[in-house]
């Protein structure tokens, strides 16, 4: 007996090739990507739409912040001033009228009141980083001083301040004001005697 095989005509085997798609199937899968697609890109618009109204309200809010603060920032600087201003007016609440001759207690009772203002003054400007330049003695700094006049002055060395014309005044490390301040040039010249001699004071 013998076996048989299937004719092929001597042609490669090929294999099984699916079945067309029947008409109409791939449109639909199209349309159904294509929906999807467009549903993202909705949803990104809506995205990007409330992102841009929350920066707008975000920029206004620091606007409007921004505002306040800078009307509002000096209401605790002022509150203090109004705490000085009660002060100085009790003071002058001791001073005689004008023309009236003032008692010796009057004028005690007035000074003490000027220098309690005077100290509830500095106190305030302290409380809020203002701090005030007294340099005598010290050497003399441009960027703090400001020099008036520059004098010969006893004990104190050329470039340091001899004596402090007016306060300076800074905040931080911001400079509000300088002080202006008297420059000391070195110890003074020997006075020369009635004869024209110098008496040596070195010794």
């Amino acid at each position: 007996m013998s076996d048989t095989y299937p004719e092929n005509d001597g042609q490669p085997e090929t294999p099984a090739q699916k079945p067309a798609a029947t008409p109409g199937e791939e449109p639909a899968l199209d349309l159904g990507r294509e929906a999807a697609l467009e549903a993202q890109i909705t949803d990104l618009n809506d995205r990007v739409l409330r992102l841009a109204a929350e920066l707008e309200n975000t920029r206004r809010r620091g606007e409007r912040e921004k505002l306040e603060a800078s009307r509002y920032a000096i209401a605790g600087f002022a509150r203090d001033i109004l705490a000085v201003s009660d002060n100085f007016e009790r003071a002058m609440a001791n001073a005689p009228a004008d023309g009236a001759a003032a008692s010796s207690e009057t004028v005690t009772a007035l000074i003490a009141g000027v220098r309690m203002t005077e100290r509830a003054l500095t106190a305030a400007l302290e409380r809020h980083g203002v701090r005030k330049i007294d340099p005598k003695g010290e050497r003399f700094d441009p960027n703090l001083h400001q020099a008036v006049a520059q004098a010969p002055a006893a004990g104190v060395p050329s470039g340091f301040v001899s004596e402090t014309a007016q306060p300076g005044y800074v905040i931080g490390e911001r400079v509000l004001r300088a002080a202006m301040v008297i420059v000391s040039t070195g110890e003074p010249h020997p006075a020369p005697t009635p004869n024209g001699s110098h008496i040596d004071t070195s010794v």
